[in-house]
C-alpha cells in the first residue's frame, strides 16, 4: 500500500453528495485523412487492451480500518469496459449537445471500489474550423471526455498526462500511454532498515518541517504586512457574491476560446503576463455578468490562483500553493485593472517562490484546511468567503498534438466546486488558443455560457482600452 499525501488526503475527505471532487478535461479532436469508419472502434479496442493509466490508476482505495486517518492505494484488476466507454451526440452534434452531455457526465459521482478514473470517447460532433481555418467536414471529429478525482491529480499533473497520451507527428501512431506507463524497473536490493537509520530518516524529516515552518512564518508575516488587496488581508475582506451561495450536485459548462496572439499583443504593450492579461479579462467578463445580473458588490471580487509545484518525474497526486488576487470588478477601466492585478501577482509569486518545497506544501494545507473544515462540517456556505471563485492557468504546448493521427483542436478543463463556491474558470493554452471552461452550479447560476461569451468580448474591450492609453515603457519579461 501507498499512502495518500496530506493534501490528496484532504480533496478525498472534502467528498460528499453535492460536491463531487474529479476534475475533467474535455478533448476534441479531427480524424486523420482517409481514416477508416471504424477509426472510433480501432482506438477504443486499443486503449482497452493497452495500458495507457500511469500511477496510481492502476490502483483503489484500501479498505482498511485506518482508510479515514490514513487513506492509501492499494493495487486492483482495472475493469477498461467499465472505465472506457462509448458515446454517442444526437443531431445536430453541436456545441450546446456536447456540453450538455458533458455536463451530464461530470456531474456524476465516481464510484470508490474502483480505480477513481472514467474515459469516454464521443462521436457524431458537427463540422467546425480547425486550428488552422481549415473546415473538418461532420463526421470527421469526435470527442474525448476524461475524469479523475482530485485526490489523484491536479491540474499540471493532468496536462502531464495527457501529453503523454498525445504525439507531435501526425505519423507516431503508438499507444496512447506508451509514453507514460513504463515497465516496473526491477526490483532493487532492501534497504537497511535498522533502528538507527528509521530514527536517523525521522529526524531528517522534522528538520525539514520545522524549517519549512520558520519559511511559512516568515511568509505569512509579509503578507500580513502588505495592502488591503493583497495577502491574508485580501482573503478577510472578500465580499459574499452571487457565486458564494449553496450548491447542488448538478453542473453546467461553458466553454470560449481565446486568441492568445491577442492576448500576447496586450501584455506586450503593458509589460504584463499572459496570466495577468486572462486574470483582467476574467475580471471584465465577471463585472459585466454581474452588473446584468443586479448582483455586482460594490468591493472587488477575490480569485483563488493556484501555482504549480515542482513535481519529481512520475509522482502523482498534488503539487500545489496560492495566492488570492482582486479581479478588480469594481473597476470600469480594463487598463486600471490590468496594472492593478499585474502588481498584486508579480508581488504574490515572488513570495511564494522564496519559501522552501516543505513550506510551500505547508502553505498549500494551511489554505485548504478552512476549506476542508467547512466542507465537512456543513458549515462552509455560511462562513465569509475566504476568495469568491478559483482561476487556474496552465499551458499544454505550443505545437500540434496527436492521437493515432488525430490533431488535437482545444482541450477545455472541466474543474470541481467547493460548497458555497457555485464557479470555477480554468484556462488552457494550446497552439495559438486559450480555451476557457467554466464550470458552475447547474442550479444557482443562471445563463453560465454568457459569461463564457463575455470573455471574448472582455478581451476586445481590454484591446481598445489599451490602444487609446498613453504609451507607456514595456517593462522587462518576468
Amino acid at each position: 500500500m501507498k499512502y495518500l499525501s496530506p493534501l490528496d488526503a484532504a480533496f478525498l475527505r472534502m467528498e460528499s453528495t453535492r460536491t463531487p471532487m474529479h476534475v475533467g478535461a474535455l478533448m476534441t479532436f479531427r480524424l486523420p485523412e482517409n481514416a477508416p469508419r471504424d477509426f472510433l472502434r480501432q482506438l477504443l479496442a486499443q486503449m482497452r487492451t493497452e495500458p495507457f493509466m500511469p500511477p496510481p490508476f492502476g490502483c483503489k482505495l484500501a479498505h482498511n480500518r485506518l482508510r479515514r486517518i490514513a487513506p492509501a492505494w492499494e493495487d486492483t484488476e482495472v475493469d477498461m469496459d467499465y472505465h472506457i466507454r462509448h458515446s454517442a451526440l444526437p443531431y445536430p452534434g453541436g456545441e450546446r449537445e456536447l456540453g450538455q452531455l458533458v455536463a451530464r457526465l461530470h456531474s456524476h459521482p465516481m464510484d470508490f471500489a474502483r480505480p477513481l478514473w472514467e474515459c469516454h470517447l464521443i462521436e457524431g460532433l458537427e463540422a467546425s474550423t480547425g486550428p488552422r481555418g481549415d473546415e473538418a467536414p461532420r463526421g470527421g471529429r469526435f470527442g474525448f471526455y476524461f475524469k479523475a478525482h482530485h485526490c489523484c491529480i491536479d491540474g499540471m499533473g493532468a496536462v502531464r498526462m495527457v501529453k503523454g497520451w498525445l504525439a507531435e507527428t501526425p505519423d507516431d501512431r503508438s499507444a496512447p500511454g506508451l509514453r507514460l506507463v513504463k515497465p516496473e524497473p526491477p526490483a532493487a536490493e532492501k534497504k537497511n532498515r535498522t533502528a538507527g537509520s528509521r530514527l536517523k530518516k525521522s529526524v531528517a524529516f522534522a528538520g525539514g518541517q520545522l524549517r519549512g515552518l520558520q519559511d511559512l512564518v516568515k511568509t505569512l508575516r509579509k503578507m500580513s504586512q502588505q495592502g488591503p488587496g493583497e495577502g491574508t488581508r485580501a482573503a478577510m475582506a472578500t465580499p459574499r457574491s452571487l457565486f458564494n451561495v449553496p450548491i447542488t450536485a448538478q453542473r453546467r459548462l461553458g466553454t470560449q476560446l481565446l486568441d492568445l496572439s491577442r492576448v500576447k499583443a496586450v501584455g506586450a504593450v503593458t509589460g504584463t503576463t499572459v496570466n495577468d492579461v486572462s486574470l483582467a479579462i476574467i475580471g471584465g467578463a465577471v463585472r459585466r455578468y454581474l452588473l446584468e445580473q443586479d448582483q455586482l458588490p460594490a468591493k472587488t471580487l477575490m480569485a483563488s490562483v493556484p501555482v504549480a509545484l515542482a513535481r519529481p518525474e512520475g509522482k502523482g497526486g498534488n503539487a500545489v500553493a496560492g495566492f488570492v488576487c482582486p479581479l478588480l470588478t469594481d473597476e470600469s477601466d480594463p487598463v486600471k485593472r490590468l496594472e492593478r492585478i499585474s502588481e498584486v501577482t508579480t508581488r504574490s509569486k515572488a513570495q511564494l517562490m522564496e519559501m522552501s518545497p516543505t513550506a510551500l506544501e505547508q502553505f498549500a494545507l494551511l489554505g485548504i484546511s478552512p476549506l476542508l473544515l467547512g466542507q465537512m462540517t456543513g458549515v462552509l456556505p455560511r462562513l465569509p468567503p475566504f476568495f469568491n471563485f478559483v482561476v487556474s492557468n496552465v499551458v499544454l504546448s505550443k505545437k500540434p498534438l496527436y492521437l493515432l493521427g488525430a490533431q488535437l483542436e482545444a482541450m477545455y478543463p472541466v474543474s470541481f466546486l467547493f460548497d458555497g463556491y457555485a464557479l470555477n474558470i480554468t484556462l488552457v493554452g494550446y497552439m495559438d488558443r486559450i480555451a476557457v471552461g467554466i464550470l458552475g452550479c447547474r442550479d444557482t447560476i443562471p445563463s453560465l455560457q454568457r459569461l463564457a461569451v463575455y470573455t471574448g468580448e472582455a478581451l476586445t474591450e481590454l484591446e481598445e482600452a489599451v490602444a487609446k492609453a498613453p504609451a507607456k515603457k514595456v517593462r522587462k519579461s518576468r
